[in-house]
């Protein structure tokens, strides 16, 4: 199957803006396969409505109220996620799945993140702040996924320009640089258009 899995550094590093720009841009079906956390929305509805109908958006396998970790918010809600619906969904065409939080984010107490991508067999594309401290979240993410035998696709980053970091992290992490998104205001599905076709490296997708 042709796709990518999106995951990131950390929560709240724009890899969902990301995934919307690339699933827009390669026409891909869309799925996030557990959302925790609903308020203002989900990460589903915003890409739907980032990508105005570019993408294939799929149901999720599981919503959960709480935002915070999968295994905590299927706590919460008195919800135990079972691995045989996290299998990937059946599509005609490039299928882009969003991961929850970072690598080795728990969607239960036995099952990480990373677990997951190994089982999906898909390349990894890690999305990443360029703001202080991402250096060391990148280089540990990729230590992470690669430690399982994942491949890894490439490293975008989002926000202000920051070369030193973006050069240490994809020459320490050995991964190729797929660009670089700048924060978009307003957000919205033609900026998004616009900024991922002026931004991020097309001919590597």
């Amino acid at each position: 199957m042709r796709g990518y899995i999106v995951t990131g550094t950390d929560t709240d590093v724009g890899k969902t803006v990301f995934a919307a720009g690339l699933a827009g841009y390669l026409g891909a079906h869309y799925w996030k396969p557990v959302q925790a956390g609903t308020e203002g929305g989900t990460d589903s509805q915003r890409v739907a409505a980032l990508t105005a109908g570019r993408a294939h958006v799929l149901p999720e396998a599981y919503i959960l109220e709480a935002p915070c970790s999968p295994h905590e918010a299927a706590r919460i809600d008195g919800v135990t996620i079972e691995q045989a619906r996290l299998a990937l969904p059946p599509v005609e065409g490039p299928l882009i799945v969003e991961g929850a939080g970072g690598v080795l984010v728990p969607y239960s107490d036995s099952l990480l993140a990373a677990d997951l991508f190994a089982l999906w067999n898909m390349p990894v594309i890690l999305v990443a702040r360029t703001a202080l401290g991402t250096i060391n979240h990148s280089l540990l993410s990729l230590e992470a996924l690669r430690a399982r035998g994942i491949a890894v696709h490439g490293a975008a980053f989002i926000g202000a320009a920051n070369p030193a970091s973006e050069a240490a992290i994809t020459g320490l992490g050995q991964v190729r640089h797929l660009g670089r998104l700048p924060h978009l205001d307003p957000l919205c599905a033609q900026s998004l258009e616009a900024g991922f076709a002026a931004h991020i490296r097309m001919d590597l997708l």
